[in-house]
């Protein structure tokens, strides 16, 4: 009996050890309301009355859960810096859902980012308005019932009004480089803090890449023009000019580009001979050694200078080329002469292409006569 007792009160324990041990189940979790993390990195800029905006697409909900179900974004024009709410909607568009991928022996999966875009066309009237103010731009990420966490950080676009490209954009080649020449689209009405230029762009026929070559500020001429010293001969570039408008502001200018011109192919063809050669003299000598009339002349500074040529005469004939290869130096010794002739000589520059200059002046200078 006394070992039925003890056996009694030990099962007794055990089953409150075992009740003490477990806890009380957790209260199960409401759903996810499928609300994405508002954007925090939107990006916006402007061209022309075109508004680009960049963002990148969140992967997690409010409740750091990862989003099943990606619903619409919308895109928002805020008329107040400190405002949260959406003020006018000017569009939708759905995004790609982020792509998650398992890594073994990792909690949380890695997530490859999406980056998303749209774009807002500036109503002129807006731009009326406040010429020099500004609009903030907003994305706000929805589920797929329409709600939302919120708006994204705030981008702001200057509503500065911008002139139309030039239509009539035309390029002239000459020794200097390749000459624009366009006519102006001045602005209706002059507003305070706001000028203008045009900005030339140019780039190499079929690659993506452009440079620009230089700005000039509106004047009250209606035609304009700009030399691009820069471009490189024997070369097919696009240009293209864009105006620019400047809002002066406390310290700082804002810019914004209008849209392009058409772009103009041009072919910088270089048929420009270096300038003539000047300060030719000749010199006769040959006393003791075999004669020569040696030429010196002041050099050329072409860049792409090649060298000279010579040329000589006698009375009543036409000059002739008398060197072989190009004088590399502005120095020549003529050995072909003889006793008791006068000669006329002039010198040419050539250059890297193989364009001569004109004949300088000429020099001349006598063989004495053998006694």
């Amino acid at each position: 009996m006394k070992t039925r007792l003890i056996g009694g009160a030990l099962f007794a324990s055990l089953c409150l050890t075992v009740l003490c041990s477990c806890g009380a189940p957790a209260p199960p979790l409401p759903p996810s309301l499928e609300l994405a993390k508002p954007v925090t990195d939107l990006q916006a800029s402007r061209k022309g009355n075109t508004v680009f905006l960049t963002w990148t697409v969140p992967s997690e909900t409010t409740d750091s859960q990862l989003i099943r179900h990606l619903g619409p974004t919308r895109i928002c024009r805020v008329a107040q810096a400190n405002s949260d709410q959406c003020g006018t909607a000017v569009g939708e568009v759905q995004t790609q859902q982020p792509i998650s991928r398992s890594i073994r022996g990792k909690k949380k999966p890695e997530i490859t980012p999406v980056r998303a875009g749209a774009t807002d066309t500036l109503p002129e009237d807006l731009q009326q308005r406040n010429p020099t103010g500004v609009v903030n731009y907003a994305v706000e990420m929805l589920n797929t019932h329409g709600r939302s966490a919120g708006l994204s950080n705030l981008a702001p676009i200057p509503l500065a009004p911008t002139l139309a490209p030039p239509s009539d954009l035309a390029a002239k080649g000459s020794d200097q480089g390749v000459t624009l020449t366009w006519t102006v689209n001045p602005p209706a009405s002059q507003i305070p803090r706001i000028t203008y230029l045009y900005r030339v762009y140019r780039g190499p026929v079929g690659a993506g890449n452009r440079i620009v070559a230089g700005e000039v500020p509106l004047a009250d001429s209606p035609q304009l023009s700009f030399i691009d010293h820069g471009a490189g001969w024997q070369a097919r570039y696009q240009y293209q000019v864009t105006p620019v408008t400047v809002i002066a502001g406390q310290g700082s200018r804002v810019q914004v580009e209008g849209a392009d011109s058409s772009p103009l192919t041009v072919f910088v063809n270089d048929i420009y001979p270096p300038e003539n050669p000047s300060g030719l003299e000749a010199v006769y000598s040959g006393v003791g050694q075999t004669p020569f009339v040696e030429l010196t002349w002041a050099p050329v500074t072409a860049a792409d200078l090649a060298g000279y040529n010579i040329y000589r005469r006698e009375e009543g004939s036409e000059p002739m080329k008398i060197n072989t290869g190009l004088a590399k130096t502005p120095a020549f010794r003529d050995n072909n002469v003889e006793s008791g002739k006068r000669y006329f000589y002039s010198v040419t520059a050539v250059d890297l292409r193989n364009n001569e200059s004109a004949r300088s002046d000429e020099a001349s200078e006598k063989v004495p006569a053998l006694r």
